[in-house]
């Protein structure tokens, strides 16, 4: 049977394809971010996703449905409570979370804001949920004024600091983070602190690229960890190696959007050696999704999608591309939350069948199990590989 010299698992944040069948639960009832965009702009046109089976998963206005795929194609559900992007990694990695992270849709509580104020020597401001560009128009003159760092949430699991660079920082700023981070545990363990540094005049804000995300570790060894023990690489491109808080990384990219994540995973397939290569593509959910701009994320889809003969180019014929997703963030939907949607595969490698349908995976856990069998990893506690279907 064919060997898998590489991994390379690209995760395009927030692209869904579909409710699922408990989305009734989470108010996402009707949420298909895919097939909603198409739908609002009369057709998508990604003929490379396309040739990768994309229009072969679900219907989806303007893409073939009948043609013969490059590959292996299919959905996968999400086993987890929540649908938030570190829950949706962790499972991608193998880790099925029973418990959802904690959400604030009224702000933190007094208990914790307290502690925070007490940690860093100053009150802040907002402490409410919202977008981070309209909180820093809301709040960034009296930031500038007072110098209070502003403190906001949304429907995820975050605890967001936003600061003018020049008011507070960037290295204060990140201190103001830790200290937050050790605060929030136990019962208000939040998935993520994240700094919002910001530049600018009022009126004229511009959040930065040195945001900076203070993740939880994962309570159980993923599938990084275990590549890792067998002296393979992980090599984490974008926000990847803050959502597993450093944990089962050997290398680590950061990036400042879809298509410099785009640059740096084709350089690692000029450079690395055996193991995995995860990245993540944050545009379509931070710049798009949550700020419900439908043609934003049409036109950034339409990026990724010019670029994938590039990526399929630079791949050697030992190598396995899995593109996939985390969550849904439908921004023809209400509100500005992430969606409970199924997340699309589409699979690909130089030496694996053509028209194959993975069909429904029970768990994102399909894909880390998969990585497992490939390299010769124990048995997962979770998940069922498709390596098998893949080969002759």
């Amino acid at each position: 049977m064919k060997k898998f010299n590489r991994v390379i698992l690209m995760v395009m944040d927030s692209v869904g394809i579909g409710e699922l069948p408990d989305a009734e639960e989470y108010g996402d009832q009707g949420a298909a971010t895919l097939q909603n965009i198409a739908a609002e702009l009369g057709g998508l046109e990604l003929p490379n996703l396309e040739k990768l089976g994309l229009g072969k998963i679900e219907s989806i206005q303007g893409l073939d449905s009948e043609l013969e795929a490059e590959g292996a194609y299919g959905k996968a559900a999400e086993k987890s409570k929540g649908k938030d992007t570190t829950t949706g990694h962790w499972e991608i990695a193998g880790l099925i979370s029973e418990q959802p992270f904690p959400t604030y849709p009224d702000g933190f509580p007094a208990e914790v804001m307290d502690q925070f104020h007490k940690a860093i020597g100053r009150e802040s401001l907002g402490n409410k949920p919202a977008s981070g560009t309209v909180i820093i128009e809301e709040l960034g003159q009296k930031h500038l004024e007072t110098g209070k760092p502003i403190v906001y949430t949304s429907a995820d699991s975050v605890f967001q600091i936003a600061a003018h660079e020049e008011v507070i920082p960037i290295d204060e700023l990140y201190g103001y983070c830790k200290k937050a981070r050790e605060i929030l545990q136990g019962e208000h363990a939040v998935a993520r602190v994240i700094a919002r540094p910001f530049l600018g005049e009022p009126g004229n804000f511009e959040r930065t690229e040195r945001r900076k995300d203070f993740s939880l570790t994962p309570p159980e060894p993923t599938i990084l960890n275990q590549l890792q023990a067998k002296n393979l690489e992980v090599n984490a491109v974008g926000k990847i190696t803050y959502i597993f808080n450093h944990s089962g990384i050997s290398n680590s990219i950061t990036t400042s959007n879809n298509m410099n994540g785009i640059d740096m995973t084709v350089e690692l397939l000029d450079q690395s050696k055996r193991g995995l290569i995860f990245t993540n593509l944050v545009d379509f959910d931070q710049n798009y999704g949550h700020r419900r701009n439908i043609g934003g994320y049409a036109a950034a889809l339409k990026d990724f999608d010019q670029r994938i003969p590039e990526i399929k180019a630079a791949m050697k014929n030992d190598d396995l591309l899995i593109i996939t997703a985390d969550h849904g963030c439908d921004p023809t939907y209400e509100g500005t939350d992430h969606t409970r949607e199924y997340i699309p595969l589409l699979v690909y490698g130089k030496g694996i069948k053509n028209d194959i349908d993975l069909g429904i995976r029970a768990s994102f856990s399909d894909i880390a199990a998969t990585i497992a069998d490939i390299f010769d990893i124990d048995k997962l506690k979770s998940g069922q590989s498709f390596r098998t279907e893949l080969l002759d």
